[in-house]
């Protein structure tokens, strides 16, 4: 991928921790409950990181197999669970959205964590 892509998606993806992780403190009470919900069930109760996705992808224009593509190539090393298949589009949707949900909670997570580290 192109550097000059890596990064607009670097950027979009700082952009999704961020806005998940007030939402999710919001939610669930402050930062010790935010990440404690995205830990154990990150589509639970107060976080709903695939919902947050698909809202984030539309949102980004993102939502079509173009996006999808472009996503996946930002993604290329990571590992993805099974697919049931199907159409093209209907696959890379969902794979880009499966790589993009997992590689978002780990970043919020990580976002969460830094701010109970200042909060304490």
């Amino acid at each position: 991928m192109e550097r000059f892509l890596q990064q607009q998606f670097e950027l979009q993806l700082a952009e999704a921790a961020e806005r998940l992780a007030e939402r999710a403190v919001h939610r669930c009470g402050g930062s010790e409950g935010a990440l404690a919900q995205l830990q154990s069930d990150p589509d639970g109760e107060g976080v709903w990181a695939s919902q947050f996705v698909d809202a984030f992808f539309a949102e980004q224009l993102l939502d079509n197999a173009a996006g999808s593509c472009f996503v996946l190539q930002a993604l290329a090393r990571r590992e993805v669970p099974r697919d049931p298949g199907g159409a093209v589009e209907q696959v890379l949707g969902r794979l880009a959205r499966l790589a993009f949900t997992d590689v978002l909670t780990k970043q919020t997570a990580q976002l969460l964590q830094r701010a109970l580290v200042f909060e304490g």
